[in-house]
């Protein structure tokens, strides 16, 4: 990766970040895990590649707001997530994870619906036993199941239910993290207006 493409990743998750710190009801969708915030490099090959923000984001005064820095290395489960996501559709390049409850579940379904989005649920009462890494994860096996759930594409929200002792999170994807962004505060005000209770 070459200083040029490291410079404008940083200044996108930058200014993504800056429109996710100034959306105050996006603190309504963030999970007790915290956000993470993440994006790829063109030829990303592993979590050194994929930029986050050190240490997630979490609710300061009522606001998003990053704990730590945005740097190259800093997520592990989000990281291999979006390379998992890359290896099936490369024009991804950015993803945030937000949470997940029976009434964000139903609140999605009619978002996506209404915005004509792809949509699917990972059911992870189904996770092969023997497919899972160390941490627990079976990352390739989710992927699958969210493209599979969604009729054969990667759909541009998914999330999946809870697991024992994991909280159930929901993934938001796009092409660079402004687009991210945008979307993510514009499905949490429509949240919002929908006069769902905070979780």
């Amino acid at each position: 990766m070459d200083l040029n493409e490291k410079i404008d990743m940083i200044g996108r998750l930058y200014l993504g970040l800056e429109q996710i710190e100034e959306c105050a009801e996006f603190s309504a969708l963030i999970p007790e895990v915290r956000t993470n915030f993440v994006y790829a490099s063109k030829d990303s090959a592993t979590p050194d590649d994929v930029l986050a923000i050190d240490g997630r984001i979490s609710v300061v005064d009522g606001f998003p707001a990053a704990i730590g820095k945005i740097k190259f290395g800093a997520s592990g489960y989000m990281a291999h997530l979006l390379l998992e996501i890359r290896r099936k559709d490369p024009e991804i390049r950015s993803i945030i994870d937000f949470a997940n409850n029976p009434e964000i579940a139903e609140f999605l379904k009619a978002y996506c619906k209404k915005k004509g989005w792809d949509f699917s649920v990972v059911d992870r009462s189904r996770e092969p036993e023997n497919l899972k890494d160390a941490e627990g994860e079976a990352i390739s096996w989710k992927v699958e199941e969210a493209i599979r759930a969604a009729g054969g594409k990667m759909p541009g929200v998914f999330y999946e239910t809870g697991a024992v002792g994991k909280e159930p999170v929901s993934i938001l994807v796009g092409k660079d993290p402004l687009e991210v962004a945008e979307q993510m505060c514009e499905l949490a005000r429509s949240y919002r207006e929908s006069g769902q209770k905070p979780k």
